[in-house]
């Protein structure tokens, strides 16, 4: 499968950072809360107190003959599994260092030796990594944590858990490394502890979980329908029940490598995991933090299978939202990049649902939405397609055009509505004129409707008057 590869060192990608959208709500409950939170630092890893932990120092690993490396390498596995406790910044800072500097070895050791990779050292790697990654996470420090505005808890132990994750990745990556020897250890019940940590909102580790889950999905074929398994449950209780889990993002990004090496023709699960996961994901509130990579998957869906454009469009549709300005712009950048891969047959299905919604769109008292909409006819494609079927889209949109030419309230949006219906006019000048003359006559028809209905209110006014006045006596019977 065409797996893409993705830097572990990177602390932060730009493919993680969701599209920058102005905030539309300038008064949100959060503007009473402080400003900015405090960069807290807290740890999940708990020690009973006790006394103070002694290693005994272990020569270099280059100091000592080549055949006598492999039992002083499983040595220092064993010395790496104790965990300290961050927290307390002044306990065993001695051997914290000690094993600071053991796993800097142990990183540099593994890319760069041939003959270590015993069997007995599997067991032994995969049992270390265990000891420090898989713990219980720490609770967020305020109930009300937005993942948007404040700062995330950081994991404290960090010096010595980035160095063990390095040491991992470089384990799988070897060239000595045997996926049926490892497989006994890196099993499903690793797997599901894996995504667990996924949550930590921490976010470095969160990058590189990212990678080790990739390259296990990558080297471990019998894992995989797990994996996939177990990521869909994850969404689905995000979607369904709480709504946070922090690791969205890192999970969906690995999922659109996934689905780029899918075979055709796509199985039903991968249709079904498209149009009952990916499709919700859509509706929850915090979708502008996983947007980019959520539109990415999509999007490879349908490059994968145009068949699939129809049910995917109407499901955008069908949860279009109606009270978030900020996620119909998100939205409409999503349907974009659908119409960019979109094939004319399966264009013309979904034109009319489609145009009605875009209409809707462009009438937006928000000027962002309109605009947003509105810029469908700067892409080529786009407006390749909407010529082709100018007949039914035309009238689709007319009305909302020329009413929005007259009376919307940002000279910007005017300009591009003319610019839109300058285009329409020299697709189809004939429907142009047509719908032209007919909107006008709709209109003088209200008019006249209008001005009927307020002489009538008048008459009977004017009847409710002479009423009141004749039971006062004022004018006689």
């Amino acid at each position: 499968s065409a797996l893409l590869e993705m830097p572990h060192r990177a602390m932060s990608s730009a493919a993680t950072t969701p599209p920058s959208v102005d905030k539309v709500d300038g008064f949100s409950r959060k503007s009473v809360r402080k400003a900015k939170q405090k960069r807290s630092q807290s740890s999940s890893q708990f020690r009973s107190q006790g006394k103070p932990i002694e290693l005994t120092p272990l020569p270099l690993l280059k100091d000592v003959p080549a055949p006598e490396q492999p039992e002083l390498f499983l040595k220092k596995l064993q010395q790496c599994c104790t965990v300290f406790d961050f927290m307390d910044t002044l306990s065993d800072l001695k051997m914290k260092e000690y094993k600071r500097s053991t796993l800097n070895e142990l990183v540099d050791y593994v890319t760069v030796s041939r003959g270590y990779l015993t069997e007995q050292a599997y067991p032994e790697v995969v049992k270390m990594v265990s000891y420090n990654i898989f713990r219980t996470l720490p609770p967020s420090d305020s109930n009300e944590f937005d993942p948007e505005e404040d700062e995330p808890t950081l994991e404290a132990s960090w010096p010595h858990l980035q160095l063990v994750y390095e040491f991992f990745i470089r384990f799988l990556e070897s060239q000595e490394f045997q996926p049926s020897i490892a497989k006994k250890y890196i099993d499903q019940k690793f797997v599901l502890q894996l995504l667990e940590l996924f949550d930590s909102e921490d976010p470095r580790e969160r990058d590189y979980l990212k990678t080790v889950l990739h390259r296990i999905y990558g080297k471990f074929l019998g894992l995989r329908a797990f994996i996939r398994k177990q990521i869909n449950n994850i969404f689905l209780r995000f979607v369904y029940e709480t709504e946070h889990f922090n690791g969205v993002a890192e999970l969906l990004e690995i999922l659109g490598s996934i689905i780029n090496g899918f075979a055709l023709p796509l199985k039903a699960e991968h249709k079904q995991f498209l149009v009952k996961v990916l499709i919700p994901l859509h509706t929850v509130r915090s979708l502008s933090l996983f947007h980019a990579q959520l539109a990415y998957c999509i999007v490879q869906f349908l490059e994968k299978d145009p068949a699939l454009t129809e049910p995917v469009i109407r499901g955008l549709l069908k949860f279009w939202p109606k009270t978030c300005s900020q996620k119909e712009v998100m939205y409409l950048g999503e349907l974009e990049e659908i119409l960019d891969v979109i094939e004319p047959t399966q264009f013309v299905k979904i034109q009319e649902p489609l145009f009605k919604q875009i209409s809707r769109c462009v009438s937006s008292p928000h000027f962002q939405v309109a605009e947003r909409a509105l810029y469908y006819w700067n892409n080529e494609y786009i407006m390749s397609l909407i010529e082709e079927n100018s007949s039914i889209i035309l009238p689709i949109m007319f009305a909302s055009l020329y009413r929005i030419s007259k009376e919307h309230w940002n000279p910007a949006i005017v300009a591009l509505v003319y610019n839109v219906l300058k285009a329409f006019m020299e697709m189809n000048s004939t429907l142009f004129d047509e719908l032209t003359a007919t909107y006008k006559s709709d209109r003088q028809r209200e008019k006249k409707k209008e001005k009927e209905r307020e002489e009538l209110w008048k008459k009977l006014g004017d009847l409710e008057l002479k009423r009141g006045l004749r039971s006062d006596g004022i004018i006689p019977t």
